[in-house]
């Protein structure tokens, strides 16, 4: 009996140890996705670390990279074998919709290019893009045919997001495409309505005057 009970409490100590050691590399995997450093990353990888491994968060390494911008990183991690581009974190964001916010252009497109979903149900690329600094992020998804109206769970449109944080080119970029400036979220707001509450008002009264309820 006692001998049993001692096999079994080393093999927890080895299993404790282990798991250890999997969240110490876990935390270097990710903090040199932070400093770009593809050396150590693609030692990890090769080490046995996926490319979609993720952290507490829920981020994958290539959703991290987007964050940070290193792009060198991403770079190699575009090149790993089984890479799957979409994988969501625990907010339902993608590698594309973070670099859509921060207004990756270059890196929107290859992306777009490697296969990752344009569209995605409830909150969008596009979305984020709209409210992100960078209005040719917003053109390029236009450009590949991202909707314009898109809603979101509570049914806010990208136009809603560019009028509230976005550039004004963004908003002018969803308008000249078509997007509706009559659209109700929810809550009863238009996008007019969400450039108010950015202290816009020269975009509210714009966006008002496109209104046909």
């Amino acid at each position: 009996m006692r001998r049993n009970y001692i096999k079994s409490l080393g093999y927890l100590v080895v299993i404790a140890a282990s798991f250890s050691a999997f969240a110490t590399d876990l935390g270097a995997f990710f903090k040199a996705i932070e400093f770009d450093d593809t050396r150590a990353v693609k030692r990890m990888l090769v080490g046995g670390l996926g490319p979609d491994t993720v952290n507490e968060q829920g981020n994958t390494a290539l959703f991290v990279a987007m964050r940070e911008g290193s792009f060198k990183v991403a770079a190699a991690l575009l090149e790993t074998p089984g890479l799957k581009l979409d994988t969501a974190n625990l907010h339902g964001e993608t590698p594309l919709m973070m670099a859509a916010l921060k207004g990756h252009v270059e890196w929107i497109g290859k992306l777009l290019d490697a296969g990752a979903a344009l569209e995605r149900d409830g909150w969008t690329p596009l979305h984020y893009a709209a409210a992100g600094p960078e209005p040719r992020a917003v053109q390029l998804l236009l450009e590949r045919g991202a909707k314009f109206d898109s809603l979101s769970p509570n049914g806010t449109t990208p136009l809603m997001m560019a009028a509230r944080y976005g550039d004004e080119q963004s908003v002018n970029a969803l308008l000249a495409k078509g997007a509706n400036a009559s659209i109700r979220n929810e809550r009863a707001l238009n996008a007019a309505d969400f450039a108010q509450l950015g202290g816009r008002e020269s975009l509210a009264a714009r966006l008002k005057a496109l209104v046909r309820d």
